[in-house]
């Protein structure tokens, strides 16, 4: 068993997520960063790749200080679990997750990281190994569920999105398409990776919703079932 797993995401209408730089644009407007809060305030935790860590420094925090009383009234902590998924333990500790806001962190690792920075992050996250060489995906699942965590808000990046979706453990996908192009061969989208090499093999997607946020449209996906391995 494994928690509920849904991806969020902005991006252009090309279909980028950040510059070729890998650094990321403001795609969302006011209304789409609303949303965002809302669900990670509805979540029980919200998870990140290492990379989306070093290039945007993101706090994972829930912004409305309503949002933050109403967690406090259901007895929870004012922003849900923050999870990184960090293979070799590369994240720095001045890291803003470590930094901005109350509540508890969780840090994946691999058995390949080096003990000694694992040993620094212990300090200030509890630690999962899950994988040799690099994070189980879903041994990594399965031991935030045995933790209590029913529903998990991803938000990236583009290699994590890989992982979980061609292994099958994304349930819903929503992506904000923003009003602007970017472009760039080397610029990131929703989902890098290795890609898959048929038809028949592509992760399949039903459209569930579909409105438009001011300058932008909001579509929420669910994934199906996965007919052919990979």
């Amino acid at each position: 068993m494994r928690p509920f797993v849904f991806i969020n995401s902005a991006m252009s209408a090309d279909g980028k997520i950040a510059s070729r730089e890998r650094k990321q644009f403001r795609i969302s407007d006011a209304l789409d960063l609303d949303r965002v809060d809302d669900l990670r305030a509805s979540s029980d935790a919200v998870m990140v790749g290492i990379g989306t860590i070093v290039s945007d420094n993101p706090s994972l925090t829930v912004k409305s200080e309503e949002r933050k009383r109403l967690r406090r009234e259901q007895g929870l902590d004012e922003n849900p679990f923050r999870i990184l998924v960090d293979s070799k333990a590369r994240v720095p500790l001045t890291a803003e997750i470590f930094k901005k806001g109350e509540g508890k962190r969780i840090v994946a690792v691999s058995r390949s990281a080096p003990e000694n920075r694992v040993e620094n992050l212990r300090k200030h996250a509890e630690i999962i190994v899950a994988g040799e060489k690099h994070v189980d995906l879903k041994l990594l699942l399965i031991e935030l569920k045995n933790r209590g965590i029913e529903r998990l808000m991803v938000e990236g990046g583009a290699t994590l999105n890989w992982g979980l979706i061609s292994q099958g453990l994304v349930d819903e996908i929503y992506t904000f398409i923003g009003n602007m192009i970017i472009g760039g061969t080397k610029a990131p989208t929703l989902v890098d990776g290795e890609g898959f090499t048929s038809r028949e093999k592509a992760c399949e997607l039903e459209l569930l919703s579909m409105e438009r946020l001011e300058g932008g449209a909001l579509l929420r996906w669910r994934v199906r079932p996965r007919k052919e391995p990979l």
